[in-house]
């Protein structure tokens, strides 16, 4: 009986264990079959979506505030980190018609024109040029035309699907000779997220015409499959062809940027500006980093040759008050606010301002004044979650314990990122007896942060009086 079960036992192990074969088999002829699959588990240093695994060292969130991705805040908004473009095929090809409206075209005017014309008319209400009575085939084969047509409807109409069917024929007629449509088509397959088959006409491009325009595509291309290391070799060998091309030394610096590795960021950045020393975005973040390193005065500077260059807006002046407040030049922190709220935009920006103002109230003392200026930030914005955490540290203070927690819950579900409103909740959850939810916020806490000293010492001491219990 015992020799029977033994054999038993043995054929059900196998049984699993070729199963567990099969399964790992069918999961790698996955990934082998998806050209544009990602590796799960990125190597330190070599991914965007992890930037914490860096190298270089970056700033703690202690320091610099960071983004909900993990990164630092930059100097400069890039119109890529806030484009709304679609991330798939599918809402790429359901983009609107027209870059005015969502609604499809529809004409009536077909029965009272010749047909080769109708794609032309146009009328005060409608559309400049009719897509759907286009006829690609005919204007392909006109490559002037064609070249002015496809720019029409890929950055007016925003009709991919059009664009790259005429990219294609033209670029067949032109017996796939002329690199432009080769980096026309890139474009497209990138907007339909298509970034393999981009990556190939990109680099068919490359060989047949070397362009700075084709070598920051192809960039693009490979920060969007989370390659950033092959997007900083592709700027370094651009750089051996162009030497002293500003928008390649800007993008690496850009990506070292987004790596967490400030330094190297800065080093680059101070390229850039031997080369063209009005760029803006290279003097701001220049300055933004010399504020985080607790160097106003010199942030101040690069601030102030901004707005000799004739910038003029919320965002300068902004820092232009915070670097007077905290390089002790009080003289013209409050006018720079002032004129920060007077050029404010929007609402955003006005609740940018007024918190800023709080913070400022906090350093001189007055904190009713920055009660007032946290409720006017909420005011403005209502998911504005520092000032709710700001707000809440006012009211322990005070003695509100109730509405301090309900503060920083707010503040922890509005960014779940930041270390403070975990880090607050736990230490209110601690001083009230309430063990157990203080150490899952301290958790949260360390998880936003880990390197932490006050969240790990919390959570030190909780385990001690857990393991007396």
């Amino acid at each position: 009986i015992q020799a029977a079960w033994n054999l038993k036992t043995r054929a059900l192990t196998e049984m699993v264990y070729v199963d567990e074969i099969d399964i790992d088999q069918e999961g790698i002829a996955e990934m082998i079959l998806d050209e544009s699959a990602i590796a799960q588990v990125a190597r330190p240093g070599t991914s965007l979506k992890l930037p914490g695994t860096s190298q270089g060292g970056g700033p703690s969130p202690a320091v610099r505030p960071v983004t909900q991705s993990g990164r630092p805040l930059t100097g400069f908004v890039r119109p890529s980190t806030q484009s709304g473009r679609p991330s798939t095929m599918e809402q790429a090809i359901r983009t609107p018609r027209t870059a005015l409206t969502a609604r499809p075209i529809t004409s009536a005017s077909g029965g009272y024109v010749r047909p080769g014309t109708a794609s032309m008319i146009t009328s005060p209400d409608g559309p400049f040029i009719n897509l759907s009575r286009l006829n690609l085939t005919k204007y392909a084969q006109k490559p002037k035309l064609a070249k002015a047509l496809f720019e029409y409807i890929f950055h007016h109409e925003n009709d991919i699907k059009n664009a790259l069917d005429l990219a294609a024929l033209a670029t067949e007629h032109a017996q796939f000779k002329d690199w432009w449509w080769k980096v026309q088509i890139g474009k497209c397959y990138y907007r339909l997220g298509l970034y393999r088959e981009a990556e190939k006409q990109f680099n068919s491009a490359l060989k047949q015409q070397d362009m700075v325009d084709t070598i920051l595509y192809l960039a693009k291309v490979y920060l969007r499959l989370d390659q950033p290391v092959t997007a900083l070799n592709l700027f370094k060998q651009g750089l051996e062809r162009f030497p002293g091309e500003v928008t390649l030394i800007c993008g690496i610096a850009r990506i070292y940027e987004e790596m967490n590795d400030i330094s190297s960021a800065a080093e680059y950045y101070k390229e850039v500006l031997k080369q063209d020393n009005t760029h803006v975005e290279a003097i701001a973040c220049i300055g933004s980093n010399h504020f985080y390193s607790d160097q106003p005065e010199i942030a101040l500077r690069f601030y102030r040759r901004l707005l000799q260059m004739g910038v003029y807006n919320c965002q300068l002046f902004n820092n232009l008050g915070l670097c007077c407040f905290y390089a002790q030049q009080y003289d013209m922190t409050l006018s720079s606010f002032e004129r920060a709220l007077f050029l404010a935009e929007n609402e955003e920006e006005t609740a940018d301002v007024w918190y800023n103002l709080g913070h400022v109230a906090v350093g001189i003392g007055d904190l009713n004044l920055a009660y007032q200026c946290f409720k006017l930030t909420l005011v403005n914005n209502n998911d504005y979650a520092e000032a709710y955490n700001n707000l809440a540290v006012l009211e322990m203070q005070k003695g509100h314990t109730e509405q301090a927690r309900a503060l920083l819950q707010t503040a922890s579900s509005l960014a779940p990122h930041m270390y403070e409103p975990h880090f607050n909740v736990a230490i209110l959850s601690e001083k009230v007896g309430d063990l157990q939810r203080s150490y899952t916020a301290a958790q949260k806490s360390e998880e936003a942060f880990p390197g932490h000293v006050d969240t790990q010492q919390l959570i030190k001491q909780l385990k001690e009086h857990f393991a007396m219990l």
